[in-house]
């Protein structure tokens, strides 16, 4: 649903508890337990990073009793329908002795030593 392609994701709560790695094996025996097994709950927040897209996602748990018939989750908001590049921002063509990385001359006045 998201588009990532090699996700870590972890409960946002500052222990690090990872639930999902992209390396392999690494949380496989998670792919039975049920989120409530981790005390996630209504509130709860995960992080998902793809670190192949540079991609990282906040996600908000909330509970339900509203979900259709044989539907285990919904998910809401905005998901983006295509991953790829970000659009060119303008670019300012301020090129000083032959760079365009953006330096600029220094305006310290204090003396040097």
């Amino acid at each position: 649903k998201f588009a990532m392609v090699a996700p870590d994701v972890q409960i946002d709560d500052g222990k690090g508890t990872i639930l999902i790695s992209s390396e392999e094996g690494e949380t496989e025996a998670n792919n039975h337990r049920k989120l409530s097994d981790f005390g996630i709950r209504n509130g709860t927040r995960l992080q998902a990073d793809d670190f192949l897209q540079d991609y990282t996602l906040l996600i908000n748990v909330l509970h339900s009793e509203d979900l259709e018939k044989d539907v285990e989750f919904e998910v809401v908001g905005d998901a983006p329908e295509r991953i790829g590049p970000k659009p060119s921002e303008p670019t300012s063509k301020n090129i000083s002795n032959g760079s365009d990385d953006g330096a600029q001359p220094s305006t310290s006045t204090g003396n040097q030593q």
